[in-house]
């Protein structure tokens, strides 16, 4: 796919950005991009749409949404049955195993043949109706066991199909969520920015991996348990209620827990939720685990098929699982190939700026931004944009006059403290989560400068906990308990684990006499001359506290910080459990 594609959009960021209200519905942004519908008993009944039906389906379009149709039908029997067929973008055929593109009547075949064997065995046992199609075979009950027996005798891997009476074989790989899936490829749509209607069987697998699923009034018991909407009308005048629900309320047709990623909880609240609607921002004193914290919200995202994007000034992200990285220490990272993976469908992305100065970092933030937002409008993707010490790029929107430009879209920020970011932006933000020591103070502080009043009751958070609030809504602060990444975390993996602090900030090991001078100019530097230290060199720095203070001025991380006072007050005549806990405990926290 060309690069282009994402370059050729807009210039004004803040034209494609408007603010949620709290239904979900976003002014001038819609999140579902496209409905995929089934044909009989859900758009048609007995084999016919009704003329009002294909008016709302016009409607939709006229919003900018795409229409997939999804059936078990053969092209030749739809044709016949909807001369209005140029109405959808795509269409899946024979229950996953075809898409067509009726616009310029092109045909596409998903799977293999049906089996000839197959065909002529059930022919001979008198099955009928027996309708071959260009991968599928079909029948009706109450043929279902003689098909089963034909299938075994000859050793076939296939599957059987039920749709209401329709009996449809295929292979096991082929159903109507690959359809959509190839059809949502070709169109390049995340299936999380697709609502689905069906009222059978053989809709279970396309409905599921739609981000808000749907059922009409006739549809099975099975099925109306398993979506997120059941439309109250039947067939076509179903579909109608849902566009109609479609158009007004957008996001607000699925709970937070479906459209949303767990931010973590307690016990009297339950579980917090950050939304696709959300600009959320995230912030603590250096060390405290902000971005261990962020790691872990990308695994979330992950698990729920959410692509992301992450800003990555410090190598924190480096290696982040079910992620692509561009740029590292040394290699800035290519415009060109940041948006080439943007671009990719079903590609999370880390874009490391640790090379980068500030200007160009701002520079290729305005661009990315640029990118991001065009993507969105038009693919749904990426749902979220993360954004670590988000201080550094921030005055890119200010030099563009894009006030707010991040508003409503899935962000998160995360900074030092609110007074490092401009005001524009904290003015919109809806979710504010505090860590480390100054927790509390930040949500007040926070406050103060948006101006709004203070929250009354403020809960002091426990080491391990954080304070979340939504400053948008009269909601008390609520203490959050999370959990660590299940990923080793690689704290500010290159200027500190590998890079070089600069001379006036590393640390010099010259013992209690200054009889050496040993330079490190990073923790990969430091562990390696540690292990070759005598005792004497060693402990001095320790008992002093040159350690304690280097790593909490220098490196900004608590934990090693305390590592290292412990060790301190537990002084013992044998040092060298002290020395390799400390080195093991910076092993923990960064890839050296």
């Amino acid at each position: 796919m060309a690069v282009t594609k994402g370059l050729m959009w807009i210039n004004d960021v803040g034209s494609v950005v408007a603010k949620y209200p709290q239904n979900g519905q976003r002014e001038g942004i819609m999140y579902f991009l496209a409905l995929a519908v089934d044909f009989d008993g859900t758009l048609a009944q007995d084999g016919v749409v009704l003329p009002e039906t294909l008016d709302a389906l016009r409607g939709l379009m006229r919003s900018g949404r795409r229409l997939v149709l999804v059936t078990g039908r053969r092209l030749d029997d739809l044709k016949n049955l909807v001369p209005e067929l140029d109405l959808f973008e795509r269409v899946v055929l024979e229950n996953g195993a075809v898409l067509y593109e009726p616009k310029n009547d092109r045909e596409r075949i998903l799977a293999p043949a049906p089996s000839d064997a197959l065909v002529q065995r059930l022919a001979e046992r008198g099955i009928a109706p027996l309708e071959i199609g260009k991968a599928v075979v079909a029948t009706w009950h109450p043929h279902e066991r003689a098909v089963l027996a034909a299938i075994t005798e000859l050793g076939l891997e296939l599957q059987i199909i039920f749709n209401k009476g329709a009996i449809m074989i295929l292979p096991t790989s082929v159903n109507k969520a690959s359809g959509l899936r190839a059809a949502l490829d070709e169109l390049d749509i995340s299936p999380l920015n697709v609502v689905g209607i069906g009222d059978a069987e053989n809709d279970h697998s396309f409905l599921r991996i739609c981000g808000c699923s749907a059922a009409v009034g006739n549809a099975l018991p099975a099925i109306k348990q398993a979506v997120d909407v059941v439309a109250v009308h039947d067939h076509g005048a179903g579909v109608i209620e849902m566009v109609r629900r479609i158009e007004s309320e957008d996001l607000g047709l699925i709970s937070e827990r479906k459209r949303g990623i767990p931010a973590g909880g307690d016990f009297r609240h339950g579980t917090q939720y950050l939304l696709p609607e959300d600009l959320v921002l995230i912030v603590g004193n250096s060390g405290c685990g902000k971005s261990s914290y962020a790691t872990r919200l990308t695994e979330e995202m992950a698990a729920r098929q959410h692509e992301f994007c992450v800003i990555d000034p410090e190598g924190d992200y480096i290696g982040l699982d079910n992620a692509e990285t561009i740029g590292g220490t040394k290699d800035p990272p290519a415009t060109q190939e940041a948006l080439r993976l943007l671009i990719s469908a079903g590609v999370n992305v880390v874009v490391n700026t640790q090379a980068l100065d500030l200007s160009e970092r701002q520079r290729l933030f305005g661009v990315l931004l640029t990118a991001v937002a065009e993507l969105r409008r038009t693919t749904g993707r990426p749902h979220w944009l993360l954004i670590d010490e988000a201080h550094h790029v921030m005055p890119a929107l200010q030099k563009d006059r894009c006030d707010g430009p991040l508003v409503g879209s899935g962000a998160i920020l995360l900074s030092l403290e609110p007074t490092a970011l401009p005001l524009s932006v904290l003015r919109n933000i809806t979710v504010f989560i505090s860590m480390g020591t100054t927790a509390a103070a930040m949500v007040s502080d926070f406050a103060r400068i948006i101006g709004v009043r203070p929250p009354s009751a403020l809960p002091q958070p426990a080491a391990d906990e954080k304070l979340i609030w939504h400053p948008t809504l009269d909601e008390k602060v609520i203490r959050l308990m999370t959990r660590p990444p299940s990923q080793r975390h690689n704290r500010h993996a290159g200027k500190y684990a590998t890079g070089d602090v600069g001379d006036w900030h590393s640390f010099y090991f010259r013992g209690p006499r200054h009889a050496a001078n040993h330079r490190a100019g990073n923790l990969k530097e430091f562990v390696t001359l540690s292990r070759t230290l005598d005792d004497e060199t060693w402990d001095h720095h320790l008992l002093t506290g040159d350690y304690a203070r280097w790593f909490q001025h220098v490196i900004k991380d608590d934990v090693l910080t305390q590592r290292a006072l412990s060790a301190q007050a537990d002084w013992a005549a044998d040092s060298t459990s002290h020395r390799r806990a400390l080195i093991e405990a910076i092993n923990s926290r960064y890839k050296l």
